[in-house]
Order: structure tokens, then C-alpha cells, then sequence
């Protein structure tokens, strides 16, 4: 293996987010001792956040399965036998009762998740309608319905949408590797379209899907050389849904977890970085090792799209034990000039917030 250069100690930008790294920089960050590297990553951490607050959101799945993508961790696509049926999208009025009930147990910002490759142009305006309800709520407002167009992309905007989640999932070199019924480049263009409307950008992946190291920094590499740095960077961990191409997959070393937030706050220290799916099956010790390296936004609530989700009872005990609380609406609105998505029941099962 060759060896990796050292980073220098003043290579963390200490007020500016730098917009290019390097492939070697990102994986030199990645083989530093970990304390090191943790180290590193709460510091920037501090200059930006408090970091005894936490951004909570809460996810609705507005429209389950039935999707025609081939996402080899996703559950919601058609051709895979995984037990979750497809649904019609929901009224407007049921989704703004989850919402309702979203606020009363403590979320900031509601997000909305639709299994579709991409929305049909008679969808927008129910999808619409129920971005202005939830707005009017006092919620900060978030969707992920794959692909949009340009036209699409206003649209949401002119509703009051916040924020837009679509993830890049994994290194653009091994995204062919998990899925094959879009490009990269596809993701990028909807990136793009979401920035051009000026909505703020929820864009992360998923680790544990067999990617290696090196491809875990390539995609980290590729959120920190975006035009802009993501609003949200969320961090997902693959849930194992049996009936899925990767069912099976070895389960990643969850300090190699922790060492990817560190060197996503590292890199993206404007951001907020959340660990989205898989947290459920995380213990309360590795959550705690993640917010100290720099995770600061949750999903709060039983279902993360189709996946499961620690119940908020759970939640609040952590925060009580940790001595952290959630972020008020303002200060993550703030904070995050400088994002992500959906919940429903269902079986257990990974849709990153791509949305998400």
C-alpha cells in the first residue's frame, strides 16, 4: 500500500470552507490516527456550531415503493422482492397532521420523500400544497422526489421549500458498481438545478455498501468540490434489506463509520453533517463518538422512509445523558446558510434520503 503524506497540523481551515481539496488530502485525512483525526474534526466543529446542540428533523414518507430505479440498497424498487408495496401519494391534510405532530415532539424541519425516479409535472402542485401547509406550520421544510428538471426545481422554491435532498451516494467510481438505471452526472444536474433555483442542497451517501476506503473518500472528495458544499451532509449506513443486491455485504468497522464523519466535518465545516439511516442499529456509545466528531443533525422519529428509526423516547434519553439539545429552528436556519428526507411504515430498509 503506499503511503499516505501526512497532513500538516495547519491544514484544517479554521473560518473558510475550501472548495479544493485534493483525492491525497481527503485520504490522508482518513489514515491519521484516530484520536487524531477526531481531534481535528471536533475542533472545527466548535468554530462553527455549538456543539451541544443537534439539528433534529423528522421524515415522511409521502409516497412508498414502487420505484423503477435499481439501487442495490433500496427496498422501495420495483424489481426487488423485499415486502414493501407501493402506495399512492398521500393527502396533502395527513401529511400536515405528521407534521403537527412532528413539531409537538421537537423537530425543526419536516422532510418529505416520494419513492419516484422522477416526479411527473402533474405531481408538482400537490407536492406543492403541501410544502405551503407544512411552511405554515413554522417548520423549516425539506423534499427528496429524485430527478427534478430546472422548471420543477422553481417551482418547489416558489412554494417555500428549504431544502431539496438528493444524495451522490458513493465515489463516482464505484457508483456504477450499485446502480445502473441512472448516472452520476444525472445527480449532479439535479444538484445544479436545486443551487440555480436557490434552495439549499441536502446531499450525502451511504458507506457499507462494499466500497473501500479510498472510495469512501472519493466521496466525501466529491461533496467538498461541489460549486458549493451541501447545506446537509447526510451519512448514511447501509440497513441490509433482505431481497437486495447488497443483503450480505460485510457490515463496516463502525470506527471506519466515525472516521467518516470526522473527515466530512473536516472537509465541510459549514455543513451540518447528520447520521441518517442505520442509526438504529447504532449504540448509544458510537452515536455519542459521532457527535464528538462532528455529527450535529438527527432524524428523530420510529421510520426513516421505509427503515427504522430510534423512537423518540430513546432520543431524548441520549440527548439527556450526553447533555446535548436540539438546535432551535432559527439557529439551524442560520447555521445552515451555509440539509435532507421521507417516513412511512413499512418493513425495515435503506432509501438514503434519495432522499433521501
Amino acid at each position: 500500500m503506499p503511503a499516505v503524506r501526512e497532513v500538516p497540523a495547519d491544514a484544517t481551515p479554521p473560518h473558510q470552507p475550501r472548495h479544493d481539496w485534493s483525492r491525497a488530502e481527503v485520504e490522508a485525512l482518513f489514515a491519521l490516527p484516530f484520536t487524531e483525526l477526531v481531534f481535528r474534526a471536533a475542533a472545527v466543529h466548535r468554530l462553527r456550531f455549538d456543539p451541544a446542540e443537534v439539528q433534529v428533523s423528522t421524515l415522511l414518507s409521502i409516497k412508498t415503493g414502487g420505484c423503477p430505479e435499481d439501487c442495490g440498497y433500496c427496498p422501495q424498487a420495483q424489481r426487488y422482492h423485499t415486502g414493501v408495496a407501493a402506495s399512492k401519494l398521500m393527502d396533502a391534510a395527513d401529511v400536515v397532521e405528521k407534521a403537527r405532530q412532528a413539531k409537538a415532539a421537537g423537530a425543526s424541519r419536516f422532510c418529505m420523500g416520494a419513492a419516484w425516479r422522477s416526479p411527473k409535472d402533474r405531481d408538482i402542485p400537490k407536492v406543492v400544497a403541501m410544502i405551503r401547509e407544512v411552511k405554515a406550520l413554522g417548520l423549516e421544510t425539506c423534499a427528496t422526489l429524485g430527478m427534478l428538471s430546472g422548471e420543477q426545481a422553481a417551482a418547489l422554491r416558489d412554494a417555500g421549500l428549504d431544502y431539496y435532498n438528493h444524495n451522490i451516494d458513493t465515489d463516482p467510481g464505484y457508483y456504477g458498481d450499485v446502480i445502473h438505471t441512472r448516472g452520476m452526472q444525472d445527480r449532479l444536474d439535479t444538484l445544479s438545478h436545486v443551487r440555480d433555483a436557490g434552495m439549499k442542497t441536502c446531499c450525502g451517501g451511504i458507506v457499507g455498501m462494499g466500497e473501500s476506503r479510498s472510495q469512501r473518500a472519493g466521496l466525501l472528495h466529491t461533496l467538498a468540490t461541489l460549486p458549493s458544499h451541501p447545506d446537509s451532509v447526510p451519512i448514511n449506513r447501509l440497513v441490509q434489506v433482505e431481497g437486495t443486491p447488497l443483503h450480505g455485504t460485510a457490515e463496516l468497522d463502525p470506527f471506519e463509520f466515525v472516521r467518516t464523519i470526522a473527515v466530512a466535518r473536516v472537509l465541510m465545516p459549514a455543513s451540518m453533517v447528520r447520521l441518517s439511516a442505520g442509526r438504529d442499529t447504532m449504540p448509544d456509545e458510537l452515536q455519542a463518538l459521532c457527535f464528538l466528531a462532528g455529527a450535529n443533525s438527527i432524524f428523530h422519529g420510529e421510520q426513516l422512509l421505509t427503515t427504522g428509526n430510534p423512537e423518540a423516547e430513546r432520543d431524548r434519553a441520549l440527548f439527556e445523558r450526553l447533555g446535548l439539545r436540539p438546535m432551535p429552528l432559527q439557529a439551524s436556519g442560520h447555521a445552515a446558510t451555509a440539509c435532507d428526507p421521507g417516513a412511512a411504515p413499512g418493513p425495515r430498509a435503506d432509501r438514503a434520503p434519495t432522499a433521501a
